[in-house]
């Protein structure tokens, strides 16, 4: 995977003696990193996780994002003078978020604070790893996880960066709740590790699913079961989960995503046993908190201008912490987009 898009060594613009901070390596911040080292700016990218790439190397399975691909894309950004530093997580203030699973794998923290003040320019690339919350009873139970979660420990368990006693154990029989990427990855991942039986439920139809009819088809070639038009009300045990009640939904009225919204159906609750839920409703943007000006919009994205400008003078956001989750495309554009407004900026241009 290519992230030097705009220069070769022989076109690569002489040094500036400009210094940028790349907060998440990411594809927003990998694709950032490229344009600016080649518009001749020292550029350093911080990131939290052991090694840059972000979901692409602990999220998206290899089968759709070959790792090496990634390597081989930052091995050449190092060539060009990119300096990565990992296992680094940058918050604003002295406390990072809670519960961000990047933390498992830090190994000093430092302040948004005082990068903005030992560079140039900022650009906050940190994405979308916070998952939804299920607000429905026993969602706090043990045996009731983030299957985003679930994914990136088992990948970093895999990529010899996590012990075995860190990875979140998969029962005999596991639900997967959600219908996009997330969710078949996270069913096919609790397969591989044993689970007897695992079970997609998704409230509306194949059809309507985001990860597509192929990925639903592929994961019934798997033996995986796909359950739709149903939804989880109540997850029930004593001292972890043991049973889940859905309820039946049929589609109404396009909503505001404009696809069919599901109706629950009354009386149509059923039980069903389970000892492992992965819950995939969706993620939310996780930028670094609130300082240097940053404001927050709808599902804590960062709020930009149409420079990419995100509160006070040099500091910019870009990829999926401004638009919420979207495709590794996206995310990447993003990144160079905003790259080249901070070359403007640094150039004097505006």
């Amino acid at each position: 995977m290519k992230f030097l898009v705009e220069c070769t060594a022989s076109t690569r613009k002489p040094p500036t003696g400009r210094r940028v901070a790349v907060v998440g390596a990411g594809p927003a911040g990998l694709g950032a990193a490229g344009v600016l080292a080649c518009r001749g700016h020292e550029v350093h990218v911080y990131d939290a996780l052991p090694e840059p790439g972000g979901l692409l190397i602990f999220g998206i399975p290899p089968e759709r994002m070959p790792r090496e691909s990634v390597r081989r894309g930052v091995a050449e950004l190092r060539g060009a003078s990119v300096v990565f530093l990992t296992s680094t997580f940058i918050s604003c203030g002295a406390q990072p978020q809670r519960e961000h699973v990047a933390l498992l794998f830090a190994q000093r923290l430092l302040r948004l604070e005082e990068l903005a003040r030992e560079y140039d320019a900022v650009i906050i690339a940190t994405g979308a790893w916070r998952s939804r919350a299920l607000r429905v009873p026993g969602s706090d139970l043990p045996g009731v996880y983030s299957a985003l979660d679930f994914i990136v420990r088992a990948r970093a368990h895999q990529l010899g960066y996590l012990p075995r006693e860190q990875v979140l154990p998969v029962g005999r029989r596991v639900l997967v709740i959600g219908g996009g990427l997330v969710a078949v990855d996270a069913a096919l991942e609790a397969a591989a590790q044993g689970a007897r039986e695992v079970i997609v439920a998704y409230r509306r139809t194949a059809g309507e699913a985001p990860a597509g009819r192929h990925m639903i088809e592929l994961l019934k070639s798997r033996g995986i079961k796909f359950l739709e038009l149903v939804t989880p009300v109540a997850f029930t045990g004593r001292d972890r989960v043991e049973r889940v009640r859905f309820v039946r939904v049929r589609l109404g009225a396009p909503d505001s995503s404009g696809r069919p919204a599901p109706e629950p159906v009354p009386g149509s609750e059923f039980d069903e046993a389970f000892d492992t839920v992965l819950l995939a409703v969706g993620e939310l943007p996780t930028p670094p908190g609130l300082c240097l000006g940053v404001e927050l919009g709808p599902d804590s994205a960062v709020r930009v201008d149409e420079r990419m400008r995100a509160g006070r003078e040099g500091v910019f956001a870009a990829g999926d912490v401004v638009t919420g989750p979207s495709t590794v495309g996206m995310a990447f554009s993003s990144g160079v987009r905003a790259a080249r407004y901070v070359d403007e900026y640094l150039s004097g241009v505006y």
